[in-house]
């Protein structure tokens, strides 16, 4: 109703239409009970001129009904369409402030289906459901008003349906509504999973695994044809019930209608009338019934949507914030504590410090806290105890935006979007205000060793890259986001296994560019091949969460410790 709100006008006119059409519709029962009392009941004496006076009136008004109930779903799909993308616009806007926690404890797939399904599920009950609704309340309603102007008796047989009827369907209603809510979230389990499959079928066929994805499926797929059918299954009862129901009053009403019509108090004419009326008031009450389903499934829909839009956001930045600017680069951690689930923790009261222009290595096993150490540097996630300073500022000192511009960044798993090369490059630029000659880029690609194979696409600079530009190589598209992450002019850089796609002599040659580009910045650097960050001014080795070792390869090499045992194990 908060999205309906903002298409006031729109409603009014729709509210006007709805009374229009339906008052006109309800003319014709009338119309028709006195055509047939001009009939007469002996033979030889029908006023034609009055039947056909009646029969052109309803064929009128059936007209204008139709012509207006037509501009009437018109307006009704503006209506859902224009809450729909609202809709979808607020889910997005939504997903852009989520924090990274989120993405990480949601699959994509289940995340996708809010703004494909869960948002067309309730659109789709706006356009019809909600029309057939206002139809049904203005049609009851009109119905049950000449019901009782024809015979008030006649309508007490609806005091005997109607309460039974209401009763039945609110009663399923609340039953039916966790089926449906289960159903949703099946689907998007079901969606989520095939996205991961699809995303890695290489890896799959590598692995020879087709069919044991294909049974996982098989059991997704099932859970999910299993949830829609216990929601189909306890929907379906629900109109033949009230269909039933209603028939009951029909008899009801055509058993009274003739006791009154034998005893003199009502006429063929206004008891067909009556008849009518009682089809049109019990009608809708069994579509209603009918397409409850649908609006359970709106309603499951719309939980999980405004599940999604009541999640909290990233928190905002504290009062009284200030810009980083004029950035030297020195970087600390002091007593840092943090964990992604309380009970868990990741680092263990971690103090470290990266002075400006140091190339910076972390090193250590697998889960022992590298990529959480660049996590919580540029706040996606802040850490329980202890506190990050930059240039002797506390980062939550400052705002957010100020301190991941302030950085530069190019992840192990690269990421471009559709457009051109040249777009892909230039894009960090977009996000200061500042636009990327064709000149710069070029460079930042010759220093990336990217130059020469961009020459040699179709268009060069100007090809257009397909979505995360799977018509290049993955090692092209490393070169690339590194080239990205070159152009920008900031003091600080995170290379998070950086060249672990290219070649070793690319390797060689990124590495020799970097340096000379990086001289003066603060670099930090998760590498897991020593043989990259043999030349850098620190490395700090961490196990468990902790930072057991520091120092230079050399020195490290001394020590013959943790990183020397790491040394080894890839060296000999």
């Amino acid at each position: 109703m908060a999205y309906l709100a903002n298409y006031r006008a729109l409603i009014a006119l729709i509210i006007v239409l709805t009374v229009l059409s339906n008052c006109l519709a309800l003319l014709g029962p009338l119309l028709c009970g006195r055509a047939i009392d001009a009939i007469g009941q002996e033979a030889g004496k029908v006023n034609f001129e009055q039947v056909f006076r009646y029969c052109a009136w309803m064929a009128a008004f059936y007209v204008v009904c139709s012509a207006l109930n037509y501009f009437l779903s018109v307006q009704m799909i503006t209506l859902s369409q224009r809450s729909a993308r609202r809709m979808r616009e607020d889910v997005f806007d939504k997903l852009m402030v989520l924090p990274v926690s989120f993405f990480d404890t949601h699959q994509t797939g289940d995340i996708i289906s809010h703004i494909s399904y869960d948002i067309d599920t309730v659109n789709t009950s706006l356009a019809n459901d909600l029309l057939q609704i206002c139809t049904t309340s203005v049609t009851v309603l009109g119905s049950l008003i000449m019901m009782l102007s024809i015979s008030p008796f006649l309508g007490l047989a609806f005091l005997v349906t109607v309460p039974l009827a209401s009763v039945f369907i609110k009663t399923r209603a609340g039953k039916i509504h966790g089926f449906f809510r289960r159903r949703s979230a099946a689907l998007g389990a079901l969606n989520g999973f095939v996205e991961e499959i699809v995303s890695g079928q290489k890896t799959i066929k590598a692995y020879h695994q087709e069919e044991t994805i294909l049974g996982r499926f098989d059991r997704a797929n099932d859970s999910a044809c299993d949830a829609y059918y216990d929601a189909d299954y306890h929907s379906s009862s629900l109109g033949p019930s009230v269909n039933f129901i209603n028939n009951l009053s029909m008899t009801l009403v055509s058993v009274l209608g003739a006791i009154l019509y034998l005893a003199g108090r009502i006429t063929l004419g206004s008891m067909s009338s009556f008849v009518l009326y009682s089809r049109k008031f019990s009608g809708p009450i069994n579509e209603a019934a009918n397409i409850l389903s649908e609006l359970q499934s709106a309603a499951a829909a719309a939980d999980r949507i405004f599940g999604l839009l009541d999640q909290e956001g990233e928190p905002a930045d504290r009062e009284g914030v200030t810009e980083l600017g004029g950035v030297e680069g020195d970087v600390e951690f002091s007593r840092v504590s943090f964990g992604y689930l309380a009970d868990k923790p990741v680092l263990r009261d971690l103090s470290l410090r990266a002075k400006p222009g140091a190339l910076v290595a972390i090193v250590g096993h697998t889960g022992a806290g590298k990529t959480t150490i660049i996590n919580l540097l540029m706040r996606f996630y802040d850490p329980q105890s202890g506190s990050i300073t930059i240039d002797g500022a506390d980062i939550t000192s400052v705002s957010r935006r100020s301190l991941r511009l302030a950085f530069a960044m190019v992840l192990q798993e690269s990421w471009l979007f559709s457009g051109t090369v040249y777009d892909n490059i230039a894009y960090g630029r977009s996000a200061t205000g500042q636009g990327a000659a064709m000149e710069d880029v070029v460079n930042a690609a010759k220093a990336a060793q990217a130059h020469s194979f961009i020459m040699q696409l179709p268009q060069g600079y100007d090809t257009v890259l397909n979505e995360d530009g799977v018509n290049i190589s993955q090692g092209q598209r490393q070169l690339l986001t590194i080239a990205r992450a070159m152009l920008l002019d900031v003091r600080m850089l995170i290379l998070d296994e950086a060249t672990s796609n290219v070649d070793t002599r690319t390797e060689i040659r990124i590495q020799e560019a970097m340096r000379r580009l990086m001289k003066g910045k603060t670099c930090f650097v998760i590498a897991h091949r020593l043989s990259t960050i043999q030349n850098a001014d620190l490395i700090l080795v961490m196990e468990d969460g902790r930072l057991v070792e520091q120092g230079t390869h050399a020195a490290l090499l001394e020590q013959n410790g943790v990183y020397a045992g790491l040394y080894r194990s890839q060296f000999g």
